[in-house]
């Protein structure tokens, strides 16, 4: 897992192309696909000599925590962020309203997790090698990419994003 989401700066240099609604080489890359992602990866993997993939979506959560048992509303089925509206009980509801940029923030704009990982918590959403499943049962338990069944085309990203609110975050399932 990286320091930082990856730049548009680190895409533009393995994939030789900038994408995305924003500029910025400090910007975090958005609009990207599943598919470009892990084209990202094998071309990055064939370039350095060294592995590099998408997380499984138990790796994600694990760094994202850094060793913290606090609740997460971070997951979503699909690039919108869709689904159910939290609660009163969030543990957003007492947070101030902050400040709205209207963009994403430059990577490492905020302090980072006990870990040093910044920007887990939002900015944009980060793709996870999972196939999307309807509960947790029947996932691994050692934090491997779960393979077996799922859905076929649907994705699972984490992290939310600088366009939703907290309100919009997903609890996890199961």
């Amino acid at each position: 897992m990286g320091k930082h989401p990856v730049t548009q700066a680190q895409w533009a240099a393995v994939m030789g192309q900038h994408t995305g609604r924003f500029s910025g080489d400090r910007l975090p890359v958005e609009n990207v696909s599943w598919d470009a992602a892990q084209a990202f990866c094998r071309r990055l993997r064939n370039t350095t000599g060294r592995h590099y993939r998408l997380s499984s979506e138990a790796e994600w959560e694990y760094a994202c925590r850094a060793g913290s048992t606090a609740t997460l509303l971070v997951r979503s089925d699909d690039h919108h962020g869709a689904g159910e509206l939290t609660t009163a009980s969030s543990p957003f509801a007492a947070e101030p309203v902050g400040l709205y940029r209207h963009a994403p923030t430059t990577a490492g704009s905020f302090r980072p997790n006990a870990f040093g990982l910044y920007d887990m918590h939002g900015n944009l959403w980060e793709w996870c090698a999972d196939p999307w499943h309807e509960s947790y049962d029947g996932a691994p338990a050692d934090g491997q990419v779960w393979t077996t069944s799922g859905h076929p085309t649907l994705r699972v990203l984490r992290g939310g994003s600088w366009h939703d609110t907290p309100e919009s975050a997903v609890p996890p399932c199961g």
